[in-house]
């Protein structure tokens, strides 16, 4: 995966300017009180050093406990860290990032060094020290090197994952940690707080400014013909499901604004109803001679908009707003909702593959994720709806614990034109992708454009025999054996010993006895992540 510079430049590009304004001001500000001896600040300095020592000292054990993390978190530790990212990002053909990497490494780690020899301001007095050190005080060595090391790692966060919670634990992670190095020099007696503070803010100025200099602005666009979509004129219709957005109009403005960023015209709206789930909506947008259809819901509304716009040569853009969003993600479309927003209006047509499905009670529909049959549609069927809303997918595990003794059935599968193959079941899953919510590979060879359709067999004895699947599962062991089988083909007719639960893309749809399934490759145009053009 090409790292994509981009998400670094953010949609208040003024904030990157501003913390590192503030940074440099504070490190001169203190550099020339610390030069001048300024007495307030060397009286606050003395005050917050003894509280901090008379705190350690009374405690032997946290003295030990800053002396590992002192080791741990030296310039030596930080040294290594940065050049083993360096050398990562080289391997990946990141040139200028491990470029980047090392330069603000020898600036900080060099100029830190520097700096104490100008400024040569003695470290803490005690008469019992609590960890013996020499050489200069200000500014603090670690500080700086853990300034230095999460801002870098603060900005690889930024281009390598999308908006949303994740990313911010992430951020918060580093800068928690950052503070608590930094809090070490002062508790172990052998930095002041004005030491510290310098050395964070030089720390992280310089990797923030050569990123400036070096970077920023330098993110690979995808080249210009491979986001144009439909004729060209940028027209946009939402199909949007209400329930699944909690403030309609906010969510619509949000739209509106990151469609106007990317040159698209102000959208249709269309909204789904309990009788109507997509389909007539989608039919009207494609009679306005859209270029782009927005299915704004969950796995249904998009399977609802995607069945409607076969064949159209309309491309799909998905905005994943449900619990499960399985389609999203495995064409690797964010599931946080404005960098959704940026693929929809800024990403690239794939042509996808869309399955038939059909039972003997006479429906007859599509699927763009999974058909399943038995356990797996017990799970859907027994999922807590306020649960769900609370924890997202999870409650589709606790829901699996409950339907895990469904009872095995007895099966017959028959695969294109060749003789049906028996088994007894727990659950058989047909896929049109592979991966489940957290990444579960249930099918790992399953691609969404590559003709076919792939069909998972489970079917354990006992409750023991699920740890061997789960194990097979994780692992993503090829072989077949009684408790699990993996097959392919283009049509698939399953007949069960009697009528079983079934789900289509996450939906329940009843209790039927035989099903049939057919891949119709290619006839679905989805918007997906852009190509970015490649590295020099």
């Amino acid at each position: 995966m090409t790292i994509d510079l981009r998400r670094a430049d953010g949609d208040r590009p003024f904030i990157p300017t501003l913390l590192m304004a503030v940074e440099a001001v504070l490190f001169v500000l203190l550099t020339a009180l610390v030069t001048t001896t300024w007495r307030p600040l060397i009286d606050l300095d003395q005050d917050v050093a003894q509280w901090a020592f008379d705190l350690t000292e009374a405690r032997p054990w946290l003295v030990d406990v800053l002396d590992v993390a002192a080791a741990v978190t030296s310039n030596w530790g930080v040294g290594v860290v940065l050049a083993v990212l360096a050398g990562l990002l080289w391997w990946r053909s990141e040139r200028l990032l491990a470029v980047w990497v090392v330069v603000s490494a020898v600036v900080v780690l060099g100029g830190n060094a520097l700096i104490k020899l100008v400024v040569q301001r003695e470290r803490p007095v005690w008469d019992l020290p609590l960890h013996e050190i020499g050489g200069y005080s200000f500014p603090s060595g670690h500080s700086a090197g853990a300034g230095l090391l999460f801002t870098v790692l603060a900005l690889l966060t930024i281009v390598l994952t999308g908006r949303g919670l994740r990313r911010r634990l992430f951020l918060a992670l580093w800068v928690v940690l950052a503070l608590l190095i930094a809090a070490d020099r002062v508790f172990l007696g052998v930095h002041f707080l004005s030491d510290v503070t310098a050395g964070l803010a030089f720390g992280s100025f310089v990797p923030l400014l050569l990123w400036r200099f070096l970077i920023s602005g330098s993110g690979r666009a995808p080249v210009e013909t491979a986001v144009l979509t439909g004729s060209g004129r940028r027209r946009a219709a939402v199909v949007l499901n209400p329930v699944k957005v909690g403030d309609v109009e906010d969510f619509k403005t949000k739209v509106r604004q990151v469609g106007a960023l990317h040159g698209w015209d102000e959208p249709q709206w269309f909204e789904t109803t309990v009788e109507d789930p997509g389909h007539g909506q989608t039919r009207a947008a494609l009679d306005a001679g859209v270029d782009l259809i927005i299915a704004a819901g969950g796995d249904g509304t998009v399977r609802s908009v995607c069945e409607e716009a076969t064949r159209s040569g309309v491309a799909i853009g998905v905005l994943p707003l449900g619990t499960g969003n399985l389609l999203a993600r495995n064409l690797d479309i964010p599931v946080n909702t404005r960098d959704a927003l940026d693929v929809v209006f800024g990403g690239q047509d794939r042509a996808i593959d869309l399955a038939s499905f059909s039972t003997d009670g006479g429906t007859e529909t599509s699927f763009l994720v999974m058909a399943g049959l038995g356990m797996d549609a017990m799970i859907m069927t027994g999922v807590n709806e306020d649960l769900k809303k609370r924890v997202g997918y999870l409650a589709y595990f606790l829901s699996g614990l409950k339907a895990v003794t469904f009872p095995r059935t007895k099966v017959a599968i028959t695969l294109d034109d060749d003789p049906p193959r028996h088994f007894r079941a727990r659950t058989v899953v047909i896929g049109n992708v592979g991966f489940l919510q957290a990444g579960i590979p249930l099918l790992p060879e399953a691609k969404i454009d590559d003709g076919l359709l792939d069909i998972v067999v489970v079917a354990p004895k006992r409750f023991i025999g699920w740890l061997s699947i789960v194990a097979r599962v994780l692992t993503r062991r090829k072989t077949n054996d009684k408790r699990l089988a993996r097959l392919c083909a283009q049509k698939v007719h399953v007949r069960a010993e009697k009528p079983v639960p079934m789900q289509l893309d996450g939906d329940p749809v009843g209790e039927f006895q035989e099903i049939t399934a057919e891949i119709h490759p290619g006839v679905v145009l989805v918007r997906v992540p852009a190509t970015l053009a490649p590295a020099p």
